[in-house]
């Protein structure tokens, strides 16, 4: 599936959720990937559940909290009134 994923794809925990960041790199056997106000992560592929237009969908399960935790506050800055 990895052959698929490219830079700059977004990044999502479930469809149609808000992504939380991009791919910054695609690596053997992981991805490099920017979360918004958090940085770089390192992410397993065996973590990536699909990968199609655009898109890299991750299975929460499979993150380290510190990972979850940068998730979760990715759009914590933002204005709730803007969509």
């Amino acid at each position: 599936m990895h052959e698929t994923i490219r830079e700059g794809f977004d990044v999502f925990l479930h469809n149609g959720h808000k992504t939380f960041g991009a791919v910054r790199q695609v690596r053997k056997h992981e991805l490099v990937v920017y979360v918004e106000n958090a940085g770089d992560f390192e992410i397993p592929l065996s973590a990536v559940t699909d990968a199609e237009a655009g898109k890299v969908i991750l299975d929460s399960a499979k993150l380290d909290a510190k990972l979850r935790e940068a998730i979760r506050r990715a759009h914590l800055g933002e204005d709730p009134n803007i969509p």
